[in-house]
């Protein structure tokens, strides 16, 4: 495994005919990674929520793209939706090079899914998880990569394999943590079970720091809504620096699978890109193995692992 320290978007290589699939694309982490992608040649399909968002979204993307640019609607929180976005970029897309899992919301009032679960660990851990697995044979063909964005927030999560749903025990910032820890052990143990299938795929992980982003207003309310809006002020960086371990973890030549990546300074906050620190918590296989049983009968779906179909 190569030592990665001090990365900057320039050690990019020419990323001519790849295709980078990044959910949440429309705005903060996902559009500035789609840019920095884009820039270097990659094509890029936008897989976003809302298609007018993604549109004038999409409109910038070009004027800095290379190659093509085009967008599939997607609703994480919807499996239904789900199903039938991936069955579009399948249809569109034989290889995908680097499926990048972006997309999240942030300490949401307690909600449900359209399928029932909650909001938070129901779309930032269950719905890319099904997403990668429905896509995970096109990632095969292209010997890609899967990237999942996790967060420093991982560090405060625990587990409640007993009660993923946090029925009776509801706390914004607990489930936000929870999604987000789900997010790191879900791409650990994916890239073990790649490895052992023998599969060319790598799972990646990744996080952006303390960065200002949509995530912080459109999710908190009351005291954190208001805090944030002081805080992004005076401790975040830019979203687009913030992006930086994304596109890492998706297209440098030097990246391993199975390894966590971002910025290093500053308890993590921002500073040099590189190996990033994980609490010890999200190595805990016996933990990832339930996390993983506990997806597929939630979702009733067998997650396929294995060389391309």
């Amino acid at each position: 495994m190569a030592e990665i320290s001090n990365w900057t978007p320039d050690r990019l290589p020419d990323l001519s005919d790849k295709t980078y699939v990044i959910t949440g694309a429309n705005s903060g982490i996902g559009l500035e990674a789609a840019k920095l992608l884009a820039a270097q040649g990659g094509n890029i399909v936008m897989a976003c929520r809302s298609l007018e968002r993604a549109e004038a979204a999409g409109r910038d993307l070009k004027e800095v793209a290379r190659g093509e640019v085009s967008l599939v609607l997607l609703d994480l929180s919807d499996m239904a939706s789900i199903h039938a976005a991936a069955g579009n970029v399948r249809t569109a897309h034989s290889r995908i090079d680097g499926l990048i899992n972006n997309a999240g919301i942030m300490q949401t009032p307690e909600r449900k899914t359209t399928d029932g679960f909650e909001l938070q660990f129901g779309t930032n851990h269950l719905g890319h998880f099904l997403w990668t697995g429905l896509l995970i044979d096109r990632v095969a063909e292209a010997e890609g990569r899967v990237v999942q964005v996790a967060s420093l927030a991982h560090k405060f999560g625990r587990l409640h394999l007993d009660n993923l749903m946090l029925e009776g025990t509801y706390n914004p910032t607990r489930a936000y943590s929870q999604s987000k820890l789900a997010n790191l052990v879900f791409a650990l143990e994916l890239d073990r079970r790649l490895r052992a299938a023998g599969s060319p795929v790598r799972a990646i992980a990744c996080h952006p720091g303390y960065s200002a982003t949509e995530l912080q207003s459109t999710g908190p309310t009351g005291f954190f809504k208001g805090l944030y809006k002081v805080t992004n002020k005076l401790m975040a960086q830019p979203a687009q620096k913030g992006a930086w371990p994304t596109v890492l973890a998706a297209a440098d030549p030097d990246v391993a699978g199975g390894q966590y990546y971002g910025p290093t300074g500053m308890a993590g906050s921002r500073g040099p890109v590189g190996h990033a620190r994980m609490d010890p918590k999200a190595r805990d296989t016996e933990v990832a193995r339930g996390l993983w049983e506990a997806s597929e009968k939630l979702l009733g779906y067998s997650f396929p692992i294995g060389q391309a179909t």
